[in-house]
């Protein structure tokens, strides 16, 4: 018989009651300016019941001598989310160590300090115990889902991985999963829910003090299944440290975040981290992509691939696609010979791809194949992915995240292919980012599109107009007579409104870059903005104005280039940039 104390089940501070999925007030850590009306503001929230871990334990658990103090019933790495009875963990961060704040962690009632050899000095001095290790970061997940109870283990763990779609692939495994009668819950870049409840995300995969704790809330909630977005910072800090997936979904990789990876290399090395035994128990992988076959032969855990493009070799393949303007069918055929007539309700050959893969996943997961595919078909669409917005206008009307060269390219390709008219792209790019691809970016919008305006996105800390002026260098590179119309515009309101006034009967607009995003950075500053509600208000407006001239005469789409220059249009009202509303966007 084990003699490890028992647990016990206890009701932690009342103040993790405010912090649950649903509706709620603002917390402290949200952004005033940048209301959420379809999420709670709220701080990371925690399970109202955890497992009381004697301090002595959790010293063991670490692999450490016991330690003498109170029962712990929380962990945060966050001073400002200090709860009584939480392990404050101390690590190096971008500008100061953890430590420095160990003292207000104390003070809110934190009964320990993890850190390592480099912090016990100034955590010393809060006059809690400490438990030292060589890197709190790499073990803090660990304690987490012991302190939470390990709820991971009690669900079926869903990850997706990848560069582009990872999070219209989340939805869409979701729609599958509910299909099938499960109750899910969704951590990702759009947000945090449980069935139609829900809180804001602060970044893409939530820290592993903060991922266990949501965990926690979900399993008391009722979830029987959880899908998430594994970034690959997530990968390479440990964020999911203490889960072990169920299925792992790699979608892509294609050049993204080479600001934080040498080399594409290093990004792949890391994406691949999810495949590996004691992370995931099955994987599923993408043979389109060149990485994902070479996942797939690489993998030491069970591997089934997909297809498309109804490449022979892989397990689950797409055949007799049928494109359109609102998704596109195709037929799923599998590898002892199932087969299952498949929609996915958003338009581009890259949401087959998508809509592929979360049916594979969720058979390999075992759900039943007409269960998956009923499922995919039936999501009503992606907040802010290929996203239709509708103001009774006689063209379409489009907003998109894609904010990176080849998922540019996919989106302008596919509305290309469904467009009668002329197709005008709004797009720019953000600051403090990967500044190789906002030439390449500048450039695939004045080849794709008839009318391409460029604009701010996110400069952050970086000055506006110099990221316009490399967008507009990538532009400038492409031949006159195959590029069309090029316009920078450096507010990005008027350059919406620009490209509502060109558009006519039987044309696409397409704003890209932000998606479901609700506010803008310019030099540390947040500013409420949302794509789609500028679009819709830019609509009204050209609606209520005047009649537009008519049209130029489109070329057909193989000779529609014309000879055009590369010309500003001075607004008069600056450059206005714009950052996430929330901290997902940094890992995009």
């Amino acid at each position: 018989m084990s003699d490890t104390p028992r647990r016990t089940q206890r009701p932690v501070s009342s103040v993790t009651e405010q912090a649950r999925f649903g509706p709620g007030g603002r917390g402290a850590d949200s952004l005033p300016a940048v209301p959420k009306s379809d999420q709670t503001p709220a701080s990371p929230p925690r399970p109202r019941r955890t497992a009381a871990l004697p301090l002595a334990e959790a010293a063991r658990l670490l692999g450490l001598a016991p330690v003498e103090g109170p029962e712990v019933t929380g962990v945060t790495h966050d001073s400002r989310a200090v709860r009584p009875g939480d392990v404050y963990v101390a690590f190096p961060g971008a500008n100061h160590h953890g430590a420095a704040f160990a003292g207000a962690a104390a003070a809110a009632g934190a009964v320990a300090v993890l850190t390592d050899a480099a912090g016990a000095e100034a955590a010393a001095a809060a006059g809690v115990p400490l438990l030292v290790v060589d890197s709190p970061r790499a073990v803090m997940g660990t304690l987490a889902a012991a302190v939470y109870g390990a709820p991971s283990e009690s669900m079926l763990m869903i990850g997706l991985t990848g560069t582009n779609g990872k999070t219209t692939t989340s939805y869409l495994v979701e729609g599958g999963l509910r299909a099938a009668g499960r109750l899910t819950g969704v951590i990702g870049t759009v947000e945090m829910r449980v069935g139609e409840e829900r809180v804001k995300s602060e970044r893409t995969t939530p820290e592993a003090t903060e991922l266990h704790a949501v965990l926690g809330v979900m399993r008391e909630a009722g979830a029987e299944a959880v899908v998430m977005e594994v970034s690959s910072h997530a990968l390479v800090y440990g964020r999911t440290d203490g889960v072990v997936y169920d299925v792992a979904l790699f979608n892509n990789l294609t050049p993204e975040h080479l600001d934080f990876h040498p080399d594409m290399e290093d990004y792949y090395r890391a994406k691949a981290r999810l495949f590996e035994p004691g992370k995931s128990r099955h994987g599923v992988a993408n043979r389109d992509d060149s990485y994902g076959r070479r996942l797939a032969g690489e993998a030491r855990i069970p591997m089934t691939t997909f297809s498309a493009s109804g490449d022979p070799a892989a397990d689950w393949r797409a055949v007799d696609v049928q494109p359109g303007p609102a998704g596109s069918t195709f037929r799923v055929v599998g590898p002892n010979g199932e087969q299952a007539d498949a929609s996915v309700p958003l338009p581009g050959p890259f949401n087959v791809s998508n809509a592929l893969g979360a049916i594979t996943a969720l058979v390999t997961a075992g759900v039943d194949l007409d269960a998956a595919v009923a499922g995919v078909a039936a999501v009503p669409g992606v907040p802010g992915r290929m996203e239709k917005v509708e103001a009774g206008q006689d063209y379409v009307a489009v907003v998109d995240y894609a904010h990176k060269p080849d998922a540019l390219s996919s989106v302008l390709a596919s509305l290309r292919e469904v467009t009668k008219g002329r197709l005008h792209v709004v797009v720019g790019c953000g600051g403090d980012r990967d500044p190789y691809k906002r030439a390449p970016m500048g450039a695939i919008a004045a080849r794709l599109a008839d009318t391409a305006v460029l604009t701010s996105d996110n400069p952050r800390s970086e000055d506006a107009l110099a990221i316009l002026a490399t967008m507009l260098t990538g532009a400038a590179e492409v031949p006159e007579e195959e590029r069309g119309e090029v316009l920078a515009v450096p507010d990005r309101s008027e350059a919406i409104a620009l490209a509502v006034a060109r558009a006519h009967s039987g044309d696409t607009v397409l704003v890209a870059g932000k998606g479901h995003e609700l506010g803008q950075y310019v030099k540390g500053e947040v500013r409420p903005f949302d794509d789609r509600q500028v679009l819709r208000t830019a609509i009204e407006q050209q609606g209520a104005s005047e009649p537009k001239a008519a049209p130029v005469a489109k070329e057909t789409n193989d000779k529609r280039r014309r000879s055009a220059g590369v010309r500003s249009v001075d607004t008069g009202s600056g450059a206005a940039g714009s950052e996430r509303a929330n901290n997902a966007e940094a890992e995009r």
